[in-house]
């Protein structure tokens, strides 16, 4: 379906002049490239720009702002961080796009704050407003109660609150306390006293304790006061004749990101642990307090967490904005729109088969979920781990959750005697403390535990199951996009092959030998003059970049024949600079290219004799848009592949990786057809532009527009929208 063109909204990119064809040098310059940094953030604001639809209800508003709170909260721990350290250490080697840390910082922090004012205007005009009106939901100061809520409030505030609290002094003998990563503290300007015990203090701090719920119900459960709040109005009973002249509650997000040096610990898991320890001990990077907030309060706090102007963020409004996501479970029973949906089913060549294995044995068998079922995925090793003719499992578990199928499934297979061999990634961002619990549990158990691989992580989602059949070892094979996660599968769409071809389960038994044994792909074939040592599957660190490369290459050379060539792509990230510049060779060539990049995107389209070919296509809904899909060429010469690795330096450097070739026709005509929908989504997609920035894309007047999410899931069309639930994404 034909969209309409995008509208302008800002002003183009840098004018470069048209370079002459295939003129490499051209390739180089700083201009061509978008930041990374701020192509992240405008991400992030296209999920904003959900919460501003004012078609959507209150409830999907407040949780597309709910996510991008928490997405801003992981872009603060992690990447501002690495910005600032990069600083620390006198790094002046610049990305592609020729900005030094310095640089990157200043523009980050200009967005960011455009960003937060946007997410408190959303809250404070439109959608705080729109669940009173809609709902009943009020939130309120406790000064904006009736006199009777208050004596509620006041002696709940005794029982529950009141017994937790711990008031802290700053001063020459009680140093500023170790504030813990996000946490939310209340501080206090007290009157100076004029005994020696009392000289020179003039901040206290009070923490608001975290175990206990934030939203404080008053009368009819649907209003409601901060916790923080109602510390803040009661606090001058901590400080017993020194009244609290003002006070200002805050928020500190520290450096998060974990950094283990191998060789100091000698052992991968104990450094894990420790990092983990030490993790809120990292350097502060953003300090969150209340607009308005007195000098006599901030002025110290900022001091003392040694941190800039551009690093303070006064907010107009509750901090910690994705803790309001908990109001929209008040709105469950109001909603007229929406209708009880059941679980999506499993393909027919699962439904018709007596077992797992019998259906796979049959076909490949792709799943596109979270529109069919996760539950063959599931069952392969659920089955597998009672299965008495299954002799071996292994699997690559990097985002499990704390609640998996798989880990129980594994853990009585491995009890049952079983051989079981478990890679589980300990470095998976923020999952590590979780992912240390499962390595002791599965070790326990008998299961052999593998956590480390050549310096890098490992994020293929890969399994396999060794099942006699007629006292023949026949392999089973899954392979897919997303983590071994059936929470996630209900809300990130990603797809995945089960299959039993003998070529590819081959070379999967090498890969988790090659794991195992901690071994490059050359030794394992035996030459590393090989360039080329897996024959069927793509393998990271080992050469998947190179393959991607030639790919392009084969249809920069079919376009500059003269002959018909296109690159049909999906991913969440593309930034590796030299796949960026293959691409734009591959335009020049007069090679087709649409991307469908959910997020990061550093390589702009559009650029006169540089990238006039190429589309760049962004889609947010209610699924969390997570699949990795390639399709080289057209027609006969197709090739189609599925991967869990983005175009990113990380992906094909530092991670363990896959890229799977898909040979039925079926599965890649289906592949295809999910990256065809989502670059013609006209209702919630944006094409991104040269600048930098995404517009919005609209349907032609009069036309209804073709939503990809609701194409794709026909069952859905029209009755109610699933449950969106506000989860990062974290690869």
């Amino acid at each position: 379906m034909a969209s309409a063109p995008p509208t302008p909204s800002a002003p183009p990119g840098d004018a470069l002049p048209a370079p002459e064809p295939h003129r490499a040098l051209e390739l180089f310059d700083p201009r061509l490239f978008v930041n990374r940094e701020l192509s992240w953030l405008e991400f992030n604001q296209r999920v904003l720009d959900e919460a501003a639809d004012p078609s959507l209800p209150s409830y999907e508003r407040l949780k597309f702002l709910s996510i991008t709170a928490s997405n801003l909260d992981e872009f603060f721990m992690v990447r501002v961080a690495g910005l600032k350290t990069q600083i620390d250490e006198g790094v002046t080697e610049t990305p592609a796009d020729g900005m030094l840390p310095e640089e990157q910082l200043a523009a980050v922090s200009r967005r960011a704050h455009r960003q937060v004012a946007d997410q408190y205007r959303l809250w404070r005009d439109e959608i705080q407003p729109a669940l009173e009106k809609e709902h009943g939901i009020r939130l309120l100061r406790p000064r904006e109660l009736t006199p009777a809520q208050q004596a509620a409030v006041r002696d709940h505030f005794h029982a529950r609150v009141f017994p937790v609290l711990t008031p802290l002094a700053n001063d020459r003998s009680h140093p500023f306390p170790q504030l813990r990563n996000k946490s939310l503290t209340i501080a206090l300007h007290l009157p100076q006293g004029k005994g020696k015990r009392r000289a020179g203090a003039a901040t206290s701090l009070v923490g608001v304790p975290g175990g206990l719920p934030r939203l404080v119900p008053v009368g009819d459960g649907r209003t409601f006061v901060l916790l923080e709040d109602l510390v803040a109005e009661h606090v001058g009973e901590l400080f017993p004749g020194s009244p609290v002249v003002k006070t200002a509650a805050f928020r500190v997000t520290r450096n998060w990101d974990l950094e283990v040096d191998e060789e100091e610990w000698g052992d991968l898991l104990t450094a894990i642990q420790a990092g983990v320890r030490e993790r809120d001990k990292g350097d502060p990077v953003r300090l969150e307090l209340a607009a308005g907030a007195p000098v006599e309060v901030t002025g110290p706090l900022v001091a003392q967490l040694q941190l800039a102007e551009p690093d303070v963020y006064a907010v107009d409004g509750p901090l910690q904005l994705q803790d309001l996501g908990a109001l929209v479970e008040l709105t469950r029973g109001d909603r007229r729109r929406e209708t009880r949906l059941g679980l999506p089913p499993p393909p027919p060549a699962v439904a018709q088969a007596s077992d797992i294995f019998e259906a796979v044995a049959r076909r490949d068998i792709l799943l596109h979920t979270p529109y069919e079922s996760y539950e063959p995925v599931v069952a392969l090793i659920d089955q597998a781990a009672d299965d008495p003719e299954v002799k071996a499992i292994k699997q690559v578990l990097y985002r499990t959750g704390s609640d998996s199928p798989f880990v129980k499934a594994l853990l009585r297979a491995a009890e049952s005697g079983k051989e079981v061999t478990v890679f589980l990634e300990i470095q998976a961002r923020f999952d590590e403390k979780n992912n240390i619990g499962w390595v002791r549990a599965l070790r326990d158990a008998g299961a052999t535990v593998v956590y480390g691989y050549d310096a890098c992580k490992t994020h293929c989602k890969v399994a396999l199951v060794v099942r006699s059949e007629g006292g023949v070892p026949r392999r089973y094979v899954h392979l897919g996009t997303g983590n071994y996660n059936p929470v996630t599968a209900r809300i990130y769409t990603d797809v995945s092959l089960l299959t039993a071809r003998p070529d590819v389960a081959e070379e999967v038994g090498a890969l988790f030998n090659m794991l195992t044994a901690n071994t490059t792909s050359a030794e394992i074939t035996g030459g590393a003059e090989a360039r080329w040592p897996w024959k069927r599957l793509g393998v990271a660190p080992h050469g998947l970049k190179e393959r991607m490369l030639d790919l392009i290459a084969e249809e920069t050379a079919q376009a500059a024949a003269g002959k018909p060539a296109r690159i049909l792509a999906k991913m969440n990230s593309l930034v590796d600079k030299d796949v960026i510049r293959a691409l734009y060779a591959a335009s020049q060539a007069g090679v087709r290219i649409d991307l469908l990049v959910r997020g990061i995107c550093c390589l702009r389209p559009g650029k006169p004799g540089v990238s006039e070919n190429v589309r760049v296509h962004q889609v947010v809904d209610r699924y969390l848009e997570h699949s990795r899909i390639f399709v080289f060429g057209e027609g006969k010469r197709a090739r189609t592949f599925i991967s869990s690795a983005d175009w990113m330096p990380r992906n094909f450097n530092r991670r363990v990786e896959l890229l799977v070739p898909i040979d039925d026709p079926e599965a890649r005509a289906r592949l295809a057809e999910i990256v065809e929908l989502g670059m013609a989504d006209d209702v919630k997609g944006s094409e991104l532009r040269a600048d930098g920035s995404y517009a919005r894309l609209r349907p032609p007047e009069g036309q209804p527009g073709l939503r990809s999410q609701d194409a794709l899931d026909p069952a859905r069309r029209g009755r109610g929208e699933p449950e969106l639930r506000p989860v990062p994404d974290r690869g």
